[in-house]
């Protein structure tokens, strides 16, 4: 029986027939929907919607192509990217893969949050051999499949320059994070007040603005200025906000793009205080920058793939305060690096009043990485022995402080035990930040030494991870209050 015969009558549709019922969407007299041949899925129309594919007379049969993306993004604008920061509660839950959007959509058909569920950084996709227009095309064939129509965001993730920012933007992606870090200094901490005094060059007009006043923020929050506060802000910070106003009147002002605009200072060594993120926001509304969201550096560690690691009492008194600014100049908190942290997440919902933005980075691929273990236990430990050999050039591009020295052998652990690897901070962490060199490895012959393998089984075992994508983005969530 041929998968058309089946469409006449959805419900009646067998599990093994190779349609994904979901998908099925009648449109200019006639049907669309995506099937499943073997190792690849496809569009299928019954008319011609000017899909590039194959003709078979009575229906047409389209690759997932970016021409074919674009289609059905003028098609059905709901797999389009829209503009979400307005929303209460959002989360960013970047695929790094191309494979986790159906799992994280079971997930955020069931929260308060809207998703953003294209998010990538110019790191990532070097990493991943990938491109923007295959993120967000991956991101739209997944919502089109699962019948998606709640609205989803699209985030060049952590850009750093003009020409990025662009190319993002004619995509149509639907948020950028404008990434700081190259402008903000991070040589400042040791210095003493009088070496900063040193290094200010003086501008009293500035000065009036901060060190005449205190700022009244209401809920019992109010901010003053020190000179030495002061002086140590702005020379930290004063680069950084001159580069995000340059790119939003440049890229954003005009309205060309209808885009969300976030501005990330997180990615420094030193946290940044309540009062300089205070004096980030004002300068940049003060210079006619409008933004959706600030991604604050906050105290303690946000390494990636693991719990907050610090007084959380301190974070409780800072995420109050940065709360607060927030609300004062009315727009959403943003929290970078924002996966696996449980501990603080009950107190980011509460401080924030449940309005906030949180960046998940790489859950997915652990997730992934965890199916591979419960499964194909020789693929695993083949993947985990090149880790370990990998590390130290993985490091470069992440802030962690992962101690190999206490994941247990590979020797000790039975096939069973493997999955419990995931539990383990240091081993997390081994295998998160070392994905771009998993996917990237070569044969000495050129051919992929793991990639090619991971995808096929990912694609055999695609329930098992999105019910462990459920599971683990469902936990953020409900910590969160948006579950």
């Amino acid at each position: 029986m041929h998968f058309l015969d089946y469409i006449k009558q959805p419900s009646l549709i067998p599990a093994d027939c190779g349609i994904y019922p979901r998908s099925i969407h009648a449109i200019r007299d006639g049907i669309l929907f995506m099937a499943n041949e073997g190792d690849t899925d496809c569009l299928v129309s019954t008319v011609d919607l000017g899909l590039e594919g194959e003709n078979h007379g009575t229906y047409f049969k389209a690759p997932l192509i970016h021409a074919n993306a674009n289609v059905l993004r003028a098609l059905f604008p709901f797999t389009a990217p829209r503009r979400v920061l307005q929303e209460e509660k959002t989360m960013g839950v970047g695929d790094r893969l191309g494979i986790a959007s159906s799992g994280h959509i079971k997930v955020f058909e069931e929260s308060l949050a809207i998703p953003v569920l294209a998010q990538q950084s110019m790191r990532e996709l070097t990493l991943t051999d990938r491109t923007y227009e295959d993120v967000l095309d991956c991101v739209t064939f997944a919502v089109f499949k699962e019948n998606f129509t709640r609205g989803f965001g699209a985030d060049g993730d952590h850009l750093k320059n003009a020409i990025d920012v662009e190319n993002a933007l004619k995509l149509g992606f639907s948020m950028i994070t404008l990434d700081c870090s190259d402008y903000i200094r991070n040589d400042l901490s040791s210095l003493s007040d009088q070496e900063i005094t040193a290094l200010y060059q003086n501008d009293s007009e500035a000065e009036k603005r901060y060190l005449e006043t205190s700022f009244d923020l209401g809920e019992n929050t109010v901010l003053t200025f020190t000179p030495e506060d002061y002086r140590r802000t702005v020379l930290i910070y004063s680069k950084a906000i001159h580069f995000a106003t340059e790119i939003y009147h440049s890229l954003f002002s005009s309205g060309k793009y209808n885009a969300d605009f976030e501005v990330s200072i997180d990615e420094t060594l030193t946290p940044t205080t309540p009062l300089q993120h205070f004096y980030v926001a004002n300068e940049l509304i003060r210079l006619g920058v409008k933004f959706a969201t600030i991604a604050p550096r906050f105290c303690g560690e946000f390494q990636k793939g693991i719990d907050y690691i610090g007084d959380k009492q301190q974070f409780e008194k800072e995420i109050a305060v940065h709360s607060c600014i927030a609300r004062h100049f009315g727009y959403q908190l943003s929290i970078h690096s924002g996966s696996d942290k449980f501990s603080v997440f009950p107190l980011i919902a509460h401080y924030t009043k449940g309005k906030y933005h949180v960046k998940t980075a790489g859950t997915n691929w652990l997730e992934a990485m965890g199916v591979v273990a419960k499964t194909d236990p020789k693929l695993y430990r083949e993947i985990h022995a090149f880790a370990l050999a990998h590390f130290e050039e993985a490091k470069k591009y992440y802030h962690v402080t992962t101690d190999l020295s206490k994941i247990p052998s590979l020797n000790s652990l039975s096939d069973e035990e493997l999955p419990a690897l995931f539990t383990q901070d240091d081993a997390r962490q081994l295998i998160h930040i070392t994905y771009g060199l998993i996917l990237s490895a070569k044969n000495s012959d050129g051919t992929p030494l793991f990639r090619q393998r991971l995808y096929t089984l990912w694609r055999k075992e695609s329930t098992a991870y999105e019910q462990a994508l459920y599971r683990h983005i469902g936990k953020h969530l409900r910590l969160l209050g948006a579950m």
